[in-house]
């Protein structure tokens, strides 16, 4: 079956017979010489050169800019408003009050040779939804401050609460950190860089180098987005200026704790002063200290004031109808706010979707229009819990569930390799693209770059077990795998709530970019130095998103392929039988463990620690309906896919009728993964193959009922959602199967 892939990919474009891959080429050519680098130069120049976050005065006037631009290149753009809680900081303090005295300074000061962090009119480093408060306590270390630090600290006998946690960025996401100190009881969080991760321990801090100086402090909403993005008030319904609104006290996204973020120079003082056990040394970080966990005899005093007023957000929406369907569009995103200045992240994305747009404007001036609708959409309020995208989302649901065949995101942009994630219906798609993109640096195409760094990754020693079954995967020489999507960007509301088929699409990891994230020095001086030098992987960027853009409109049937996702979803189904396996054995071994002394025995007396806690019984799960399932589609999958390939060959012939028909039911394919009241404690969260993780924030699990169940020891909503799983995999196995049908009258 892959050798037959290779062989068509070889002759056509995939989606596309060969004498319409000619056509399709020579239109992909035009586009690819309307990308101008210094395009791109100028308008990230513009666009960073004030502040941006949601309710500065500089990120109207972009979303203006913006609006106007696609105008100016034949779109039909305009601005749609929304009015969602957003609380701005009026005043914050920290300081240690005891066993000596020390005032953060909570400001990041210029440096040398970056014009715009000269500013003062920028804004404060704070964690937005974070509670207002004023609280005094003992200090307490919680090293990245996740589940498993929690139990550590309780086998030490370290309890916090009623105390403030200090924990460092990294292991999971921010929002995570207050949540459970919260609910540990914690009346305080603190939220500090470690160089280690992204300072001086990474490389030359900034701007000798590209990592974060002794001052930078990494901002960022802490909402609790796993159980729903978007506006606090408002989950489920846009935020428009008469949407019904919960009351501030009764959101549950909100936190109930005020929570800072420093940088490493204000955190050395706080975390000098610890005493209580030494931290384990997992938990240290590069500071040049012995890291203590407390509690005490550190004291800090915090306080955070803000301003809980709606701010209006400002999307950009431009449209092109379709000339034969305009019922089917194709959304494509990239947010515009950033934090402060935001020159990375996230507006060397956005200055490569404008260029997109423009070259697509330039087509249109030649007679070509797409056959599906594009629209592309310059979100706000990103930043804060991916406001804009998730209200505009929420507003055209109905109309989007209806019409959209795919949303297209991307972020930020640097030098280095590609990296897709998504519906894995479109991998074949994907690696299709891939290979008509040349890799600036290299030459060779950009699919053909990222297998080298697959086989090579799997090759180092020490590589994880998924850069291993990627190698293998390349070396086989056929499709490269795509990553499964979590959140933390601008798909989550299409993909995860409305079931939308998505892809998110970017290059990185080569770039000393990391170091500023959400900082004052997220500047423009910085990222044509270390992000992405010459804008050349600006334009890969454009070209890959633009070509997937371009096909995805005008192939005559929508251009997926299912054995990729069944393949996937078998690999995910296997990992969910090792789960529940290894954690039975697990438990059965720490039961051992614990009966026969052996962690009194093998403790150190003058430095003890409890025993863990004893892990409940595992019982066999039966996994039968959610096997079965899949047995069907690979069936399914590949009798699609081989009809497919004959269409693409020519042997198979459909009538428009038909052809309308067969794009029907692959639009709705997505959707039939969702389920109506979504998740255990998140019911906006829909869909049952990919979502972000309840207690991983970004990180992606895969299979999330049956998965997070057996994690959680949730025995009977394990065996509920094997179940609902494996229904919404038969009702996407009959449509797929309607779908070949479809394509068999064409024989």
């Amino acid at each position: 079956m892959l050798s037959v892939f290779i062989l068509a990919s070889a002759a056509a474009l995939f989606g596309f017979t060969a004498d319409e891959s000619v056509a399709q080429k020579s239109i992909e050519q035009r586009f690819d010489a309307d990308l101008k680098t210094e395009d791109l130069d100028a308008w990230l120049k513009r666009l960073s050169s004030e502040p941006n976050q949601v309710g500065a005065p500089h990120n109207q006037a972009n979303a203006e800019f913006v609006r106007d631009q696609l105008k100016s290149w034949g779109w039909d753009a305009q601005i749609e408003e929304f009015y969602p809680l957003y609380p701005t900081l009026k005043h914050h303090t920290l300081e240690l009050v005891g066993p000596n005295k020390f005032v953060a300074a909570l400001k990041e000061p210029p440096v040398d040779g970056d014009a715009t962090s000269t500013r003062t009119d920028g804004m404060g480093p704070y964690n937005v939804y974070g509670a207002d408060g004023d609280v005094t306590g003992d200090l307490v270390y919680v090293n990245y401050g996740m589940p498993n630090d929690y139990k550590d600290l309780e086998r030490r006998g370290v309890d916090v609460k009623g105390k403030i946690v200090i924990a460092r960025y990294g292991g999971g996401w921010r929002g995570l950190k207050p949540k459970l100190a919260q609910t540990h009881g914690a009346i305080g969080c603190i939220i500090y860089s470690d160089p280690q991760q992204d300072g001086y321990g990474a490389g030359d801090v900034y701007p000798k180098g590209g990592t974060r100086p002794a001052e930078g402090v990494q901002r960022g909403s802490v909402a609790d987005m796993p159980i729903y993005s978007g506006d606090p008030l408002t989950p489920g319904v846009g935020a428009t200026r008469n949407a019904k609104r919960l009351k501030i006290a009764d959101a549950p996204a909100l936190m109930k704790i005020p929570v800072i973020p420093i940088s490493y120079g204000d955190a050395q003082p706080l975390l000098a002063a610890l005493g209580g056990p030494v931290a384990p040394a997992g938990w240290r970080g590069a500071l040049p200290i012995t890291y203590h966990v407390g509690p005490g005899p550190a004291k800090v005093h915090l306080e955070v004031t803000s301003d809980w007023g709606q701010k209006t957000l400002y999307d950009v929406i431009a449209r092109i109808p379709g000339s034969q369907s305009p019922d089917q569009w194709i959304v494509r995103g990239n947010h515009r706010d950033g934090w402060v200045f935001g020159a990375w992240d996230p507006l060397s994305g956005h200055v490569d979707m404008m260029a997109e747009a423009k070259a697509i404007g330039a087509l249109l001036k030649t007679g070509w229009r797409p056959k599906r609708t594009l629209i592309y959409a310059s979100w706000d309020g990103e930043e804060a819990g991916l406001l804009g995208s998730t209200e505009w989302a929420e507003t055209h649901a109905d109309e989007l569930r209806k019409k959209a065949v795919l949303y297209i995101n991307s972020d930020l942009n640097t030098r280095g390799f590609l990296g897709a994630a998504g519906s894995h219906s479109l991998q074949r798609l994907v690696n299709d693209v891939s290979q008509s993109v040349k890799d600036p640096e290299t030459g060779v195409t950009a699919g053909a770059r990222l297998r080298a760094k697959m086989l090579v990754d799997g090759h180092e020693k020490g590589a994880s077990e998924r850069d291993r079954k990627d190698a293998k995967i390349a070396a086989a020489g056929g499709d490269l795998p795509i990553g499964a999507l979590g959140s933390g960007s601008d798909f989550t509301p299409f993909l995860q709530h409305l079931g939308i088929a998505s892809l998110a699409i970017e290059f990185g990891g080569e770039a000393e970019q990391g170091g500023v994230y959400h900082s004052n020095y997220d500047s423009y001086d910085h990222y044509v130095r270390f992000g992405d030098p010459g804008f050349v992987y600006g334009i890969s960027e454009a070209q890959t998103v633009g070509h997937t853009v371009l096909r995805v409109a005008d192939a005559n049937v929508l251009p997926f392929q299912f054995g990729s996702f069944a393949d996937t979803l078998d690999g995910y189904v296997t990992e969910l039988h090792e789960l529940a396996d290894h954690k039975r054995k697990d438990a059965d071994e720490l039961a051992k463990l614990l009966d026969q002394n052996d962690y009194k025995l093998a403790d150190d007396p003058r430095r003890p620690l409890l025993a863990p806690e004893r892990e409940p019984e595992v019982p066999y799960l039966d996994f039968a309906a959610l096997d079965n399932a899949l047995v069907r589609l690979k069936k399914s999958a590949k009798a699609y896919d081989e009809l497919y390939l004959r269409l693409q060959a020519g042997t198979v012939r459909l009538s428009a009728e038909r052809n309308r028909q067969l794009d029907e039911l692959l639009r709705g394919m997505e959707s039939t993964l969702t389920h109506p009241h979504g998740l255990p404690e998140r019911e906006w969260y829909k869909h049952l193959i990919y979502e972000p993780g309840l207690y991983t924030g970004y990180g992606v699990k895969t299979v999330p009922g049956v998965r997070e169940a057996i994690e959680q020891n949730h025995w009977d909503e394990a065996n509920q959602y094997i179940g609902l799983t494996a229904a919404a995999l038969a009702a996407y196995c009959d449509r797929l199967d309607r779908a070949t049908a479809v394509l068999g009258e064409g024989l």
